[in-house]
């Protein structure tokens, strides 16, 4: 501001000069001067309205800054490499300070380079030197689940042909049918067909028409929400070159979620520099269109420039022709050249090697929990027990931005004993859905329900491996109930039944107490390669009510249609007042091909009569299946509101059942030992086992437990003596044997008899040696071991008392 006015005072002052000029000379200066005067005045106008404007800008000064100083972090504690600089690290912050300089000077528009920073203990350190490169090899960089997904959407998208409907060629090959059927003639009207397809299309365009005012209104409230800071922003990421471990491609690691992105990706505006723990990479392409043009070959100096000139800088990338035209011999010939004129290498890393404990690596976030905003959509994450329940992740959609009116919710639990893996609930609808791993009590594999009561809608399904009537679904309505079945001996595929009202209205209404009746059992069956298919059952109808039973048998490759036959179950009587027990009237049938056996009536009553103990296999099965899904409903509520959890035997900390039994073992263990160590160092144990157990010992008893004990250790250690004497005498004997024998056989003796006698003659004469040395220590020592035992008997606490009289 006050460069300003004083700019503006010098003009007026120079337009006054000039003024007086012109006067002197006689020339009209008074329309400039009030021009001037007037631009003047508009300037000082602009001036206050400025100092007026920043005077209403108001800064905030956080009361505390929030900086890591030596008052948050103990720097005492830290080693001493991040409390000083090695001669190499000051010489490369020499390097670096130059560098810097010089890329200030060619590029002044650019940001000032991030090239030492302080650490916790203040002390600048270069950014290459705190990197810790470690060998353990990269993580898993694909997510082959989501490549499987997109493979299957993929796959989804592609029109693949019906097996069951001929191709175009199998079409144009098939021979030309002699006899046609005529469709039948089409007597919709054409014009009610139009209207209807205009009504559609009108429709449509209404429900596309407001999708783009809803689409155009959020683009609309997402404008509005500028960032202010928006390419202002620095941040450090990962960058993984393409060429080594099989990487196709370059890309980029977010350090925090470890997502991995492209860097083609719209979030990365621009990159300023590189580095790794070798060296120090600043980008000189032009960031115009973010990363998507940016050519990632740090060999070349003109797009990458490197800040230490050394031994692992990457070498250029070259084009197939250049790469062909190397010869193997340049790189023999340049083999010992390496460690001629090497230049200044990075120092290695001050930074100690990063532990993290099981326990830390298993929260993995701080408390255990992170929380993801998206739009519409917010991701909850937990670490492995931090919930009772087992939840470790929660995904909710909401309707709309705000996050308010949550659409579904996706939950998913581990190491749960019930094996529920993934919950999937819908708000709108209320639909729930359960996903299991292998090994429910019940072989549930998936469970969906908007009411855990029994007789409502639900589906079940089963792993079919793990049960043993092959059931694979049920599905359960308030009147029926369908079953899908896979593998059994009697190739059952389906059972559908039907309920009708309940008789009786009582007060609890269950399958156990009061079933409800059931009216129809359909039944369907597999091909059973065993039986002609005329004979084979494909679908079996028990009509209950109307007591009635109902075949259709499976149809033969040389048929269009399949036999069928209906049973009628009377209960009247004829005119003699005799049961009805089987007519012809009471077997209706359709036969393809006629057979005489079917038609007799012993067949069909032998039919019957299977068929109704069938029909009552049926009935019990389905009445069994009705208590089954009231048990797995009693088992879910019970699983819900204990939500127990597995630990594994190797979790030593949580298992608390595998804790106590160790210790134990580790208590019976240690009281053995010290048993052992006592039994061993108790000299007096032998004797002691010799008196009845639990008597006082008498004066009389502790003498000779005393003089029992020194006699025996007396007699070890003549023992000891005489048998270290034994093998001194008959190592001294064969050593006198061999000599004689050499004295006798010295003239007819070889070179190798004579170097395996003074081989011998040495052994022998060491272990002489050594036998004579044990033997004259042991008779050096063995007073002294006696009087050392004497001195302990009697200050045994056991014996002391007894013994003060002989002291």
């Amino acid at each position: 501001m006050e460069v300003l006015k004083e700019k503006v005072e010098e003009e007026e002052a120079a337009e006054r000069e000039e003024a007086a000029e012109r006067a002197e000379r006689g020339e009209k200066t008074k329309r400039p001067m009030e021009v001037r005067r007037g631009e003047a005045t508009m300037t000082q106008e602009m001036l206050r309205d400025l100092e007026r404007k920043l005077s209403e800008i108001e800064v905030s000064v956080p009361e505390k800054l929030l900086t890591f100083t030596k008052d948050t972090i103990d720097t005492s504690k830290l080693p001493f490499s991040y409390q000083s600089n090695t001669l190499k690290e000051e010489q490369l912050l020499q390097v670096a300070d130059n560098f810097s300089r010089q890329y200030s000077h060619l590029c002044p528009d650019r940001v000032p380079l991030f090239l030492h920073p302080l650490n916790e203990c203040e002390v600048p350190k270069f950014v290459s030197t705190t990197i810790r490169p470690t060998l353990m090899p990269y993580p898993e960089l694909y997510n082959w689940d989501t490549c499987a997904q997109f493979v299957s959407d993929f796959l989804s998208m592609v029109p693949l042909p019906d097996p069951l409907k001929p191709t175009v060629k199998e079409q144009e090959k098939a021979p030309p049918k002699k006899y046609a059927i005529k469709p039948p003639r089409d007597l919709t009207s054409r014009f009610e067909q139009e209207q209807e397809v205009k009504r559609q299309e009108v429709i449509k365009a209404e429900e596309e028409n407001r999708k783009k005012q809803e689409e155009a209104r959020l683009l609309e409230q997402e404008n509005a929400k500028t960032d202010p800071l928006h390419g202002l922003r620095v941040h450090s990421w990962v960058l993984v070159l393409s060429g080594k471990r099989e990487v196709p491609e370059s890309f980029f690691i977010d350090p925090f979620t470890a997502c991995s992105y492209s860097t083609q990706d719209d979030h990365f505006l621009g990159i300023e520099s590189l580095w790794n723990h070798k060296n120090y990479w600043v980008n000189m392409q032009d960031c115009w269109n973010c990363c998507k043009e940016l050519i990632f070959d740090l060999g070349d100096p003109v797009r990458w420039e490197y800040l230490l000139l050394g031994t692992h800088k990457p070498f250029l990338s070259l084009t197939e022709e250049e790469d062909e035209g190397m010869n193997d011999d340049d790189d023999v010939e340049n083999l010992g050249k390496e460690d001629e004129d090497k230049s200044f290498d990075m120092p290695p890393s001050w930074v100690e090697q990063i532990e993290i404990s099981p326990e830390a690596f298993e929260t993995r976030c701080p408390n255990g929990k992170k929380v993801i905003q998206y739009k519409k959509a917010k991701l909850e994450k937990w670490a492995p027990y931090l919930n009772n329940n087992g939840l470790v992740c929660r995904l909710t959609t909401y309707e709309d931005l705000e996050c308010t009116k949550a659409l579904e919710m996706k939950e998913w639990y581990q190491n749960r004993e019930d094996m529920l893996e993934l919950k999937h609930i819908n708000k709108i609808t209320g639909l729930n859905v359960d996903y299991f791993k292998p090994g429910h009590p019940q072989a549930l594999r998936m469970h969906s329900y908007k009411s855990m009561q029994p007789e409502m809608d639900r589906v079940m399904e089963f792993y079919e491996t793990a049960r043993v009537d092959g059931l694979i679904k049920r599905e359960e309505t308030p009147k029926t109930m369908t079953e899908y079945y896979q593998g059994r001996p009697d190739f059952l595929s389906y059972r559908h039944v039907n309920f009708g009202p309940r008789m009786k209205k009582l007060a609890l209404n269950s399958a156990e107490s009061n079933p409800r009746p059931m009216v129809k059992i359909t039944e369907r069956f597999f091909r059973n390669p065993a039986t002609p298919a005329d004979e084979d059952v494909a679908e079996r109808v028990f009509l209950i009510a109307e007591e009635r039973i109902q075949l259709r048998y499976h149809c033969r490759s040389d048929h269009i249609t399949a036999n069928k036959r209906e049973f009628l179950r009377r209960t009247e009587v004829d005119s003699k007042g005799n049961k009805i027990i089987m007519t012809s009237d009471m077997c209706i049938s359709f036969e393809v091909e006629p057979m005489e056996h079917t038609k007799k009536l012993l067949y069909q009553y032998e039919a019957m009569m299977k068929l109704k103990n069938e029909e009552k296999m049926s009935r019990h099965q389905a009445w069994e299946s009705e208590l089954e899904v009231l048990e797995i409903l009693k088992l879910r509520e019970e699983e819900e509101e204990a939500h127990t959890l597995t630990i594994s035997i190797y979790d030593t900390k949580r298992n608390e059942k595998s804790k106590e039994y160790r210790e134990a073992m580790e208590r019976v263990l240690h009281e053995e030992h010290l048993r052992q160590v006592e039994a061993q160092l108790d000299y007096l144990a032998p004797f002691l086992a010799q008196l009845p157990p639990g008597e006082k010992l008498t004066r009389w008893q502790a003498v000779r437990l005393k003089d029992e004990c020194l006699n025996d250790f007396k007699q070890r250690l003549i023992d000891k003596a005489n048998l270290i004497q034994a093998r001194f005498e008959k190592e001294t004997q064969e050593l006198q044997k061999k000599q004689q024998w050499y004295q006798e056989n010295q003239v007819t003796l070889t070179p190798e008899d004579e170097d395996l006698y003074l081989s011998y003659c040495s052994q022998a004469m060491f272990r002489i040696r050594i036998l004579e040395q044990r033997l004259s220590r042991h008779k050096e020592l063995a007073p002294l071991k006696y009087l050392a035992l004497e001195e302990k008997l009697y200050k045994d606490p056991r014996l002391v008392e007894l013994l003060k009289v002989f002291v």
